[in-house]
């Protein structure tokens, strides 16, 4: 078993990430709301992997636009470490499906460059710059462009830049939903390794099923529109450890109970959600 270090348990970690009652609105034509999320309370703790999990439309990518301050709540609160979620900050770094590395700079520049529009220094910049593109085994391409890198290689220089600010909490909002089957397995099986290596937070949103399984130490499901937590799922059929290699994970007693039982909570919902259409 190539096993790692504990993962983050349901009580044994402090609380990172508490949503309360969040409720979400947007206003269409004519006067006319629509509610894509309501009564949205759920709990992040420190070192975890929590994916937030669903149906399409679920308001997955709003509650992380919200925890990243990028949307505020209608009503109800989101809390970082005890602090209401206000605005974007710094403390909270987010990688998105689409590239978004800057193409007229190379690696290293890239991963430099939030540290150096926040005003740190040469030296100690290029220094954790390195630090993180190591981390991320892009030692070798430092100096090289993102159109010379593959669709993995250059979600890594996205990672690095992110992890480099060293933020609280990282928000991932389908990373890998944008690469081939191959790349985005090695990619999930990394991710593992970041999480051990970074000891960071994570939340993350996904719709793919077996991904939220192999990274996830828990899942919040959200039901059909307007979304809200439907349950809270813990992998612990993982045994409180996480799994490098995705073909062990596969064989684990308890996989494929929780893969039905989502499979299923996902059927329900797809069923309601005709029904509402």
């Amino acid at each position: 078993m190539a096993a790692l270090q504990q993962a983050a348990r349901k009580s044994e970690a402090p609380l990172k990430l508490v949503a309360s009652d969040v409720r979400k609105e947007f206003s269409l034509r004519k006067g006319k709301k629509i509610t894509a999320v309501e009564k949205m309370s759920f709990e992040v703790r420190e070192n975890e992997m929590c994916v937030l999990l669903g149906p399409s439309g679920c308001g997955k990518s709003t509650v992380l636009k919200i925890v990243a301050g990028l949307e505020m709540p209608t009503s109800g609160s989101m809390r970082l470490d005890g602090r209401e979620i206000v605005a974007p900050g710094r403390e909270r770094g987010m990688v998105f499906q689409a590239y978004t590395s800057f193409p007229w700079l190379t690696v290293r520049q890239n991963v430099e460059y939030g540290l150096r529009i926040n005003g740190m220094g040469a030296k100690e910049r290029r220094e954790r710059a390195e630090y993180y593109i190591d981390l991320v085994h892009l030692s070798k391409f430092r100096d090289v462009y993102p159109k010379q890198l593959s669709g993995g290689m250059k979600q890594r220089v996205a990672i690095a830049r992110t992890l480099a600010n060293e933020p609280a909490l990282l928000l991932m909002d389908e990373p890998f939903g944008a690469l081939d089957a191959e790349t985005r397995w090695h990619m999930q099986e990394f991710m593992i390794e970041i999480l051990e290596s970074s000891k960071i937070t994570v939340l993350m949103v996904t719709h793919d099923i077996d991904e939220a399984l192999f990274l996830a130490d828990h899942i919040v499901f959200m039901s059909t529109h307007p979304g809200t937590k439907r349950e809270d799922l813990w992998t612990d059929f993982k045994n409180g450890v996480r799994i490098r290699d995705k073909e062990e994970i596969l064989g684990m007693d308890g996989y494929r109970d929780m893969e039905t039982k989502i499979l299923r909570m996902m059927r329900e919902e797809s069923l309601l959600k005709k029904q509402l259409a």
